[in-house]
């Protein structure tokens, strides 16, 4: 009987939506390492093949006075040079932790946010990590928004030093925007799989009725499509959107957050008014989004 029920699994799965090709932004470090890691669970999870990118560029430097020149020339050398052998660490890595998956690798030298952002005209989905405290600088580090707002593709956002993604409980960050249902729709290969999904609107008191009418028609969707879904509307703030999001995904264990965003790359003026810059700055669990 056991092996009934597995093989009847296993043929359901197999009709589900699912993401056949990821993305994953590779650095030099522990901290990608373990990003490659999960991006091959998830991989492993729907039999997709894994493309790893490292990406990084030379920051220029300015001549302060003729002079100078030679000076600037070897140093700028050396500073390619280290960065070639950070390439080479990254892709010894990611060959290393993606050896249980279909892979590929791809190097380019380029600012990493647009590099990536290009490479997912390959991909179903894109896995990077959080912003790094301190970093800021285009050539070294891919600011997460970037690479959403240019992208095209969800991206799945992993916070430092988690655990592998389950999935198994999931929050839905509902408004009702274009954002939203691309979000929704991006992340059916996750929804249909869940345990539960909970589909979360934050609206001031005299927006509820209109929510509940329009959560429960995702709800609605999600569970045509296979999946465990219910609706929470909740009155608050705008101010405590981010928090409510948080707090109900404690509340049922969820590990992810989907959300749609909106704006215009760095200067962007984001979903709620500035609720997924709240979720990406100091990220408690992961947080796929979509433009």
């Amino acid at each position: 009987m056991p092996q009934i029920q597995e093989k009847l699994k296993a043929e359901v799965s197999a009709t589900l939506p699912a993401y056949d090709s990821i993305l994953v932004h590779v650095q030099h470090g522990l901290t990608s390492s373990h990003r490659t890691e999960i991006a091959a669970s998830i991989a492993a999870r729907f039999g997709a093949r894994l493309i790893g990118i490292g990406a990084a560029a030379v920051e220029p430097l300015a001549v302060a006075e003729p002079y100078a020149a030679e000076i600037t020339a070897q140093l700028y050398q050396q500073m390619r040079q280290q960065l070639q052998a950070d390439l080479d660490s990254a892709e010894t890595a990611f060959r290393r932790d993606a050896a249980g998956v279909e892979h590929e690798w791809r190097r380019v030298e380029a600012e990493p946010a647009a590099a990536v952002a290009r490479a997912a005209r390959a991909a179903d989905l894109v896995v990077t990590g959080a912003a790094r405290p301190g970093e800021r600088s285009i050539y070294a580090q891919a600011d997460p928004i970037d690479i959403v707002m240019a992208a095209g593709r969800p991206v799945l956002i992993a916070p430092p030093a988690a655990p592998h993604l389950q999935a198994r409980k999931v929050v839905v960050a509902w408004k009702d925007t274009r954002e939203a249902r691309r979000a929704v729709s991006d992340a059916l290969p996750f929804l249909v799989r869940a345990d539960e999904v909970v589909v979360q609107a934050v609206c001031a008191e005299r927006q509820a009725e209109a929510m509940k009418a329009a959560t429960s028609d995702v709800v609605v969707a999600l569970r045509r499509r296979g999946a465990t879904a219910r609706a929470n509307v909740v009155a608050a703030p705008d101010a405590s959107v981010a928090d409510e999001l948080n707090a109900e995904a404690m509340a049922i264990g969820a590990d992810l957050i989907v959300a749609g965003a909106y704006g215009h790359s760095r200067a962007a003026e984001w979903m709620f008014g500035g609720v997924t810059r709240s979720l990406t700055a100091m990220p408690q669990r992961y947080l796929l989004l979509s433009h």
